[in-house]
């Protein structure tokens, strides 16, 4: 069996992925890459190594090296941040999906894990169930480099053959790691600063609806898609996956029943335009019949574990 690559692995869905790959495979068995020199302290323990992906060069060296049959490509820059970086962000995550999809059509690895997102969809898109196959029109560089990511990925299935697996992330909460840079992030920063300052201003306004997952079901979709017998699945592009939706208000009240003391204000800038092109929930009955997907955490649930565990956190800290 070969070994297990994750690329971005000091980001926020990286550091429990890889954790999770351990896990399930031996920690022999996986390897971390960052475009950081250091991995973070919660998985220094893997064998790591400093990665550009667009160094096709250093990538390719690498697989051969260290025998790897799976890559896991979390490489990229989130919404937020590539609206401010637009030609880095569309080099990125462009290049750096087509240099591991060609590492798999030349045969060099047998399997390709590429997250895709909720940003795929635009204004015009149904916001209520977005269904897995709609009008998908962007209006974010990141909505966009993913939109065309995924046709990629099912272009190199059909027509060479390359095993690409992908989901639609929705906005992904976890206590693990600091917020990347995305729109969704104010659902990962409200518990920080909450339990910090005792209050927290939303850079969304009240009311937007947005899809949310907690990341310990993200990371079980990721793993199940990528167990399940190739002949299962009917989506070559990216399956949509659904967690929980709520808004920024619906969350500070369900805080505040943990914390009576909690203020929530609100501020929307940019990305409050961004996030009312977005669905507030998708139709996820693809990964349903294809390969059994059903979520664990709702919003209580998430709300309840986020607090205890970053509670945790600042006692040992």
């Amino acid at each position: 069996m070969g070994k297990k690559l994750v690329i971005g692995s000091s980001g926020q869905i990286g550091t429990e992925l890889i954790l999770d790959l351990i896990n399930t495979y031996g920690i022999n068995q996986v390897i971390a890459t960052d475009i950081k020199a250091t991995p973070p302290d919660v998985i220094k323990e893997v064998d790591f190594f400093p990665l550009d992906v667009l160094d096709n060069e250093n990538l390719f060296n690498l697989v051969k090296s260290q025998n790897v049959d799976e890559i896991y490509l979390l490489a990229a820059l989130l919404s937020a941040t590539a609206e401010k970086k637009v030609q880095s962000a569309w080099n990125l995550n462009m290049k750096g999906l087509f240099n591991v999809l060609d590492l798999a059509k030349e045969g060099h690895i047998k399997k390709v894990f590429w997250p895709s997102s909720i940003a795929i969809f635009g204004a015009s898109s149904p916001k209520v169930l977005t269904p897995q196959k709609t009008i998908a029109e962007p209006s974010t560089v990141y909505g966009i480099s993913k939109l065309a990511g995924e046709r990629w990925c099912e272009y190199y299935y059909n027509n060479y053959g390359v095993d690409v697996r992908s989901l639609r992330y929705p906005g992904l909460i976890s206590y693990k790691s600091e917020p990347g840079g995305g729109t969704t992030d104010y659902a990962v920063d409200i518990f920080h600063q909450a339990l910090k300052k005792g209050s927290y201003t939303s850079f969304l306004a009240e009311d937007i609806r947005l899809p949310m997952m907690y990341m310990d079901d993200a990371i079980r979709a990721t793993k199940e898609l990528m167990l399940a017998s190739k002949e299962d699945l009917t989506i070559r592009s990216s399956y949509n996956v659904n967690g929980m939706n709520f808004t920024p208000n619906e969350i500070g009240l369900q805080i505040k029943k943990l914390l009576p003391d909690f203020k929530l204000n609100f501020k929307p800038d940019f990305r409050n335009e961004i996030a009312l092109t977005w669905p507030e929930s998708t139709d996820d009955s693809f990964a349903q019949n294809d390969w059994n997907w059903k979520p664990i955490f709702d919003l209580e649930s998430t709300v309840s574990t986020m607090i205890n565990k970053i509670s945790k956190q600042f006692i040992i800290n």
